[in-house]
């Protein structure tokens, strides 16, 4: 079925959305997007990426294209047209269309554009298995927490941890890990504690991260938001990272060190378990 997409308030098939090639966001990098896990056709944590999308467009002085009432109703509606039941939704709005040039006119309608992708979600084998991660110089801007289309640092950080047979990178800055190049890093100590980074304008303000950090402290997980350094990652007990497409996946290797027995340890497991199910209750009354 060929997939439906969302293009400034039309749906249409994929081969006939088009957007102008003086749009910002492709000139310049001058958008926001956000994507939402779907899991049995339904959202997962979708305010939490509203919130953050509206916070993000503000920052830009970018306007919201349409009310959230309306983007929820496409998100279902791009949900319910190409029957997604496991992936993603995609959202991207940029400052919009005009002929080239670096300041922009005050009239600009932004450009907003939805599409869906298929992706397996819940269960896969870097859940149950673990991943491994690398550690590179992060290179990116000063305001990493506005969600801009701008990534290529963060494709440049994936392609390096692709050729050290790594799935993610973990970006380093003054010797302390800031986050994942699409994800959010978490250590467990030797004594039990949880530690990542606190939001600032070093790191995205994670959707998972905020839900995970609600989980633990819901159940009783000792917690600590602040700086820690790629060393102390090494020596961690356990390990894990967060993101919507990846929700709670446990890293058994961080630059080449084993991280406890080189297997998802027991407090990331209960974490796993416990967002998962939170989630999924949540979306189920949506």
């Amino acid at each position: 079925m060929p997939r439906t997409i969302y293009i400034n308030g039309r749906y249409v098939p994929e081969s006939e959305a088009q957007i102008s090639i003086f749009d910002r966001g492709f000139l310049f990098g001058d958008g926001i997007y956000e994507v939402s896990a779907v899991i049995g056709g339904r959202m997962i944590d979708n305010d939490l990426h509203l919130d953050r999308l509206e916070r993000s467009l503000s920052e830009l002085g970018i306007p919201m294209p349409v009310s959230r009432d309306d983007i929820v109703a496409m998100q279902n509606s791009l949900i319910a047209r190409n029957e997604l039941n496991e992936g993603v939704v995609y959202l991207q709005v940029t400052r919009g269309s005009e002929d080239r040039n670096f300041d922009y006119g005050d009239a600009l309608k932004p450009n907003f554009i939805a599409f869906t992708q298929v992706k397996k979600l819940v269960d896969t084998n870097a859940h149950r298995t673990g991943v491994k991660v690398a550690l590179v110089d992060d290179i990116r801007w000063g305001r990493r927490d506005i969600k801009t289309v701008m990534l290529l640092a963060q494709v440049q950080a994936k392609r390096e941890a692709k050729a050290q047979g790594c799935s993610e990178a973990w970006m380093v800055q003054d010797g302390f890990i800031t986050e994942g190049a699409s994800s959010t890093a978490f250590i467990i100590t030797q004594a039990g504690k949880i530690i990542t980074r606190p939001n600032s304008r070093a790191t995205l303000p994670g959707c998972t991260r905020l839900a995970v950090l609600q989980v633990a402290a819901d159940h009783g997980l000792q917690v600590e938001e602040r700086l820690f350094t790629a060393d102390e990652a090494r020596l961690a007990r356990e390990a894990f990272l967060t993101s919507a497409s990846s929700l709670v996946t446990p890293v058994i290797e961080i630059s080449g060190h084993r991280i406890g027995e080189g297997r998802p340890g027991p407090v990331t497991r209960r974490i796993q378990e416990i967002y998962l199910n939170l989630a999924l209750d949540r979306a189920a009354v949506q």
